[in-house]
């Protein structure tokens, strides 16, 4: 087995992981994305999440979720392989690929102590907002990066 897909967790898995982290004190910083065609602004938001505590859990979203969220002909790569280049980063400690449109449930299940986004979110634009509040956990808003958008990327490559 690859060392990077040692780090993709079901959900059960990613439970009793968080549950073991937390009984060890570790502050648990969570993002969730799409992650379709991996660029640096994505490695960028990454990096800078795992600076906050000792681990960085990433949800992937699946297939499903990518079209549902994206329109027909995304995502561009397969949730596993997507999953797989996410847990291949350094910076990564934990990634779960997950099927609903938001994060919400996973963040019922894992309750990090910060879920971070992009900057191209407000804490007012997200669903999950009101969830990380509730159970005493910070959302945190990081800058955007201009010029690093998977669909962006996608539209300069079509135009080629």
């Amino acid at each position: 087995m690859r060392r990077a897909t040692r780090k993709i967790l079901t959900r059960e898995q990613l439970a009793q992981r968080m549950a073991q982290w937390k009984a060890q004190g570790k502050t648990l910083v969570f993002t969730n994305g799409c992650f379709d065609l991996l660029h640096v602004g994505h490695l960028h938001l990454l990096e800078q999440a795992k600076a906050m505590g000792d681990l960085l859990i990433v949800g992937v979203n699946s297939d499903e979720s990518v079209r549902a969220l994206k329109g027909q002909g995304r995502p561009i790569v397969p949730e596993a392989e997507r999953a797989e280049l996410i847990a291949a980063l350094e910076c990564v400690d934990a990634v779960t690929i997950f099927p609903e449109l938001t994060a919400n449930a996973l963040l019922q299940l894992i309750q990090p102590d910060y879920y971070v986004k992009g900057g191209d979110y407000t804490e007012q634009d997200l669903p999950e907002a009101e969830t990380v509040v509730g159970y005493g956990g910070f959302v945190v808003i990081l800058p955007y990066e201009p010029n690093h958008s998977t669909s962006a990327l996608i539209t300069r490559i079509r135009e080629v």
